[in-house]
């Protein structure tokens, strides 16, 4: 009965220990899982207690600033959009802007994507500058630089779309626009979040 209750207790130990480590596990999984989200939260609530400064461009040849969100990227011209292979490795690199609209300061869409990325893999692999896109409103600055030149764009619109709507890409505009997408909600594939802005300024 003893040796039957010394198993027994054994067992128990060793499920227990067991148990700790799968909670062990699934808490730091879950911590890496989602730190892009936690830290680019945390990062934007202090920034919003702190007195606006000036953010110099890691691309003056093409990139983007949103001074709202501390957003700083590289843009990387001519990028397939239909094509995973290509986006994705575009995206290793910063924000992809797709073939075949336009440039900066041209009357057009420029259009510009990134991803919203849903772990730790993905946030390190692909550019996830995006993933606060949603908290943009109508009158927030989007910054674009191009060939040294700065421009200056206003939000004037944000909506959510199926994936499967490509029209915001075709579609044609008399107006100089830029088009942000990432995916929505932040780290699925489940819509697009849109946040488009209109030329106000150069310099």
């Amino acid at each position: 009965m003893a040796t039957s209750q010394k198993r027994t207790r054994r067992l128990a130990s060793a499920l227990v220990i067991a148990g700790s480590g799968l909670i062990a596990t699934s808490l730091v999984i879950f911590l890496y899982t989602f730190y892009p989200v936690v830290g680019a939260e945390v990062a934007y609530s202090v920034r919003q207690n702190l007195p606006p400064k000036s953010i110099t461009p890691v691309d003056e040849a093409f990139g983007i600033v949103i001074p709202k969100l501390g957003a700083n990227a590289r843009i990387v011209p001519n990028v397939n959009p239909y094509d995973s292979s290509v986006y994705q490795q575009a995206l290793t690199q910063g924000v992809a802007h797709a073939t075949g609209t336009v440039f900066p300061g041209r009357v057009g869409n420029v259009f510009l994507f990134s991803h919203s990325s849903v772990n730790f893999y993905e946030a390190n692999r692909y550019n996830s500058i995006f993933y606060l896109l949603y908290k943009l409103e109508i009158g927030d600055e989007i910054n674009l630089y191009y060939k040294g030149e700065k421009f200056v764009y206003r939000v004037t619109e944000k909506k959510t779309v199926n994936p499967k709507d490509v029209s915001y890409l075709t579609g044609q505009t008399t107006k100089k626009v830029v088009t942000l997408m990432t995916c929505w909600p932040p780290g699925t594939t489940t819509k697009r979040l849109l946040v488009i802005a209109e030329l106000t300024g150069q310099k």
